[in-house]
């Protein structure tokens, strides 16, 4: 049996869903997914949908053909379409953090997570052994203000020969250019502490442990060049409470990362997120 995903975006008009329900029909499509949303402020219609088809005959690129000349001129329609199937291809970078990159190997691991792991890049090689541990390959590329464009050339090296599909900042402590970010237009997704902007620098948790503060959190984005400003995945809060030290604020931080990111990303991989103008649609 063959499966696709299916996502839509245009100018909210009539007839959409009709229409495109009724293509899947008459190409012998039997779908088990539809959900929809209606962004009235900017008037535009989303659509994810997922179709299987018994056919054994099915060509998906013959289908995308036949769905562009039938309804993507129509409606003036932005989608994509993807073999259920196929896994994508996540790339992760980390620095010296390692409780994220732990999180995301088990879940990795234990088939939690629909997607492929071709290697693992680092500017330090201090988490090498836990990406041997894996036998997940490990690239050290050093990053310093002068090699900055040099590293970040050979990081394209090798994300475009291991056909990268999107990366995962799992706590890399540097920050991305326009020049990864143009390859992978919200297709990079990072993780920091909602402390932001509120409680910025080096040490939020010890900012926010002299201010008393009440609740902690964590954020899941997608990267632009604004730092810290990119559409939303997935977000997380926690209540804390004026016996927590420092140590305790930290490790409760450290666990919000971990389940946010891990959500962020699964929700990316099960192509489940769509952006439009800086803000993230999300399907269940």
């Amino acid at each position: 049996m063959n499966k696709i995903t299916l996502l839509i975006h245009c100018t909210d008009q009539p007839n959409i869903i009709a229409s495109v329900t009724n293509f899947m029909a008459n190409n012998d499509g039997n779908i088990v997914y539809i959900d929809q949303h209606v962004d009235r402020e900017q008037n535009i219609f989303f659509m994810r949908l997922e179709c299987e088809f018994n056919s054994n005959s099915f060509s998906i690129e013959n289908f995308k053909d036949s769905f562009n000349t039938a309804l993507a001129d129509k409606f003036q329609l932005k989608w994509r379409m993807y073999a259920a199937e196929k896994k994508p291809r996540m790339a992760l970078f980390v620095s010296k953090y390692d409780h994220c990159l732990y999180d995301i190997l088990g879940r990795y691991n234990s088939g939690e997570l629909f997607l492929e792991i071709p290697f693992i890049l680092s500017n330090h090689n201090d988490l090498k052994p836990i990406a041997n541990s894996f036998n997940i390959p490990f690239y050290h590329v050093p990053v310093s203000k002068t090699t900055k464009h040099e590293a970040e050339l050979k990081q394209l090296e090798l994300l475009e020969s291991y056909t990268i599909d999107f990366i995962v900042l799992a706590r890399y402590m540097q920050i991305v250019s326009g020049l990864l970010i143009d390859k992978y237009p919200n297709k990079i997704i990072n993780i920091h502490h909602s402390f932001l902007p509120a409680f910025v620098g080096a040490k939020p948790y010890h900012s926010a442990y002299k201010r008393g503060v009440k609740i902690i959190g964590a954020t899941s984005h997608y990267i632009t060049e604004e730092l810290d400003a990119g559409p939303i995945i997935e977000q997380d809060v926690s209540h804390v409470s004026h016996s927590y030290s420092i140590k305790d604020l930290i490790a409760k931080g450290r666990d919000l990362e971990k389940i946010v990111l891990s959500n962020a990303i699964k929700l990316h991989a099960n192509r489940k997120v769509m952006v439009f103008n800086n803000k993230t649609v999300i399907f269940s």
